[in-house]
């Protein structure tokens, strides 16, 4: 498929589709990994960070590996750090819309989710680091700074699967619902799944996610083409146009799972997903057949992790705090993540 041959209008048209197909399917993948989870007694957290995080991650891998094997390692690492960014953001949104008026951190006190936000920062300082440095050492072309964060990113995987089940400490003062809240679309949704066989859920789920696939496929290909369509340099592109579009599944499943009052859920799969982001560094290298991958970054890449790593702290910040203030209908952490990325894209875009 050469997205080169088309027009700008085109392209866009490619992207705008394929945007469509990944939120389409992405509403339906946190409903399926609740159900999931339920039935196979993962934690709610776990299941988060691993299947719905792995599932809404395959736009990313599909950006990455098509942006790496082309050449393109600047918009493969923009896109994987710019997403990190991004979709904490998204937990932004998300309290200021769908909560109206009660923040998220409020009624996701589980301490999992620290964990899972501790063990992300490691990851993103590490990415930072191997961007700063270059690569250490080589073996045709392969470095081992990918290597070390995959194995990093399995660690950590068994680190928050062993803590939910054996947590060392407890909230006190939880609100186990808000206000208002849409769990009875939770039980609606799962009277409505009682009688789908566990085999025919799983099903379900690996078909959403392949269109999710699909739909990411076409986001990085016509995203790319775009970027060099209009002359805007792929570092711009990839953290912001192409990391919203493959943002788009965490936007739709974090959307839904907080809709049917899965809080903790939709705050996992945002901290699974930038986990599993920093692991695509990776497949990214097998498919960058020009050298090592991270040779090939600017230093300003290494200003998205930096950025990641401080919205993240604000988001765990809110989860300690779990203050009910408010402002402009949102919690006070999720104000200060959407102040501090709208300021530091606009600082990026200077570099």
């Amino acid at each position: 498929m050469s997205f080169e041959d088309y027009s700008i209008g085109a392209n866009l048209s490619v992207f705008a589709v394929g945007a469509l197909l990944v939120w389409g399917a992405g509403t339906k993948l946190s409903k399926y990994v609740d159900l999931i989870a339920d039935r196979t007694g993962l934690g709610k957290a776990f299941a988060g960070a691993l299947l719905l995080g792995g599932a809404t991650s395959l736009p990313e891998l599909a950006t990455t590996l098509t942006a790496s094997s082309s050449g393109a390692a600047e918009l493969a690492g923009t896109n994987l750090l710019g997403g990190v960014v991004m979709q904490i953001a998204v937990l932004g949104l998300i309290d200021a819309f769908v909560l109206r008026g009660q923040p998220l951190t409020l009624f996701s006190p589980r301490s999992s989710l620290l964990m899972a936000g501790i063990m992300l920062i490691g990851l993103v300082a590490m990415a930072s680091a191997a961007v700063t440095s270059g690569e250490l050492y080589s073996w045709k072309g392969i470095g081992i700074w990918p290597i070390a964060l995959f194995a990093a990113y399995l660690l950590s995987m068994g680190v928050i699967y062993r803590y939910e089940g054996d947590p060392r400490w407890e909230p006190r003062g939880e609100i186990a619902q808000p206000p208002e809240s849409a769990r009875d679309l939770k039980d609606a949704h799962r009277d409505a799944f009682k009688g789908v066989s566990m085999a025919r859920l799983v099903a379900s789920f690996l078909l959403a996610s392949l269109v999710v696939l699909v739909g990411g496929f076409l986001v990085a290909r016509a995203g790319e083409t775009i970027s060099e369509q209009t002359g805007i340099g792929q570092s711009i592109i990839g953290a912001t146009l192409v990391a919203l579009a493959t943002s788009l599944p965490e936007v739709s499943t974090t959307y839904s799972a907080a809709r049917f009052g899965a809080y903790s859920m939709a705050a996992a799969n945002i901290l699974g997903t930038n986990s599993l982001e920093i692991a695509l560094f990776l497949p990214a290298e097998l498919a960058y057949r020009e050298g090592p991958i991270f040779d090939a970054m600017q230093p300003p890449v290494a200003f998205l992790g930096a950025l990641g790593i401080l919205v993240t702290c604000l988001y765990l910040w809110g989860i300690l705090e779990r203050r009910d203030r408010t402002i402009l209908g949102m919690g006070v952490d999720s104000f200060a993540v959407l102040t501090v990325y709208a300021g530091g894209m606009a600082i990026y875009w200077t570099l």
